[in-house]
């Protein structure tokens, strides 16, 4: 009776988070629209990349993230165009939070090495549930050990429904440098399954990141010139109540990528920030692909219990256009080149 009563707790504390913070992953940098609009075409090539994200492994019934993108820059038009599609799931009650995303961006120069990107992206989402295990505390009768099948709370019937979410962001780049944010949810979509709610609504999430490279030299190896770099970054995210911040750095040696991060912000232990040292291993191949992968150990009061999430990424980055114009591959941004 306990377990199942605490179980109903925490999928209902996750329902009412999830209407308040977004999923997040660990390796912001390669899931690149999600974490801003401007992001779009950053890389000046053609890129494809999919995440899966497993959170808290540990629980009976765990969360799970999954994401899938395209996109292109066009030299002639100095824009950006995407294309993403993402669904966010909680196993116990079946919450699931599913998104078409299509992106713009435009890319204006405003001096030598350094370059202004606007984003936009506008999302049809579709959420659903299926929460009719749900337990009340009228339901539960503790003299008797029983579950009663009444109740007077007013349960909605779940039924899936859609919404427009729209979303903009700017970014800031030269060769090694970038500075960006990004604002989602400005229409404040609502989201309750109670029609009447008028706090159901999705805050607006507005993030803060950016980064520096600091160029290592070329290594040779397999016949071909390949530059070592390693890079410091982070990123601030703000949603309601809840405010997070990761900082970490990574290092490309040959085509071994590796990192560490921390994400939290010291002196707030509560919940929400989920405290966590992050680790990272990944390659970068010739070939225009990139894999990682990460895992978030948690330092906060309930990491022991969960154990932390996994995460995984692959892109694959290369150039659409005519093959006698090839040498433009040679204009790649090294900012988003192997970030993870």
């Amino acid at each position: 009776m306990r377990k199942l009563f605490l179980s109903t707790l925490l999928a209902i504390g996750f329902v009412t988070v999830s209407t308040a913070q977004d999923f997040h992953y660990s390796q912001f940098y390669a899931a690149p629209l999600y974490l801003n609009p401007a992001l779009t075409g950053s890389t000046e090539l053609s890129r494809v990349g999919v995440n899966y994200r497993k959170q808290w492994p540990g629980l009976e019934q765990d969360f799970n993230a999954y994401s899938a993108y395209f996109d292109h820059y066009s030299f002639d038009l100095r824009s950006g165009i995407g294309v993403s599609v993402n669904s966010f799931q909680e196993t116990n009650f079946n919450v699931n939070t599913s998104d078409v995303s299509f992106y713009y961006s435009y890319n204006l120069q405003i001096a030598d090495s350094w370059n202004f990107r606007m984003g936009t992206q506008a999302s049809i989402v579709r959420r659903s549930a299926a929460l009719d295990n749900l337990v009340f505390g009228d339901q539960v009768d503790l003299f008797n050990r029983t579950i009663s099948t009444a109740t007077m709370d007013n349960i909605p019937d779940f039924d899936p429904y859609s919404y427009l979410d729209l979303s903009f962001g700017g970014l800031l780049t030269n060769k090694n440098f970038w500075l960006g944010s990004s604002f989602h949810h400005v229409n404040e979509p609502q989201l309750s399954y109670y029609p009447d709610d008028e706090n159901g609504y999705l805050p607006i999430k507005w993030s803060v990141h950016g980064g520096w490279n600091f160029p290592l030299g070329a290594n040779q190896y397999f016949g071909s010139k390949f530059d070592n770099m390693a890079s410091i970054m982070a990123n601030y995210k703000k949603q309601g109540a809840f405010q997070q911040i990761d900082i970490g750095t990574q290092l490309l040696y040959r085509s071994v990528i590796s990192g560490i991060s921390y994400r939290g912000i010291p002196g707030l232990r509560d919940m929400p920030n989920q405290d966590s040292i992050i680790f990272m291993l990944g390659l970068k191949l010739e070939s225009g692909m990139v894999i990682g992968y990460s895992y978030d150990f948690m330092v906060s009061n309930i990491g022991s219990q969960t154990k932390g999430a996994h995460e995984l990424s692959v892109r694959y980055q290369f150039f659409i256009g005519d093959p006698r114009h090839r040498n433009q591959r040679s204009r790649i941004l090294k900012c988003f080149d192997f970030m993870m």
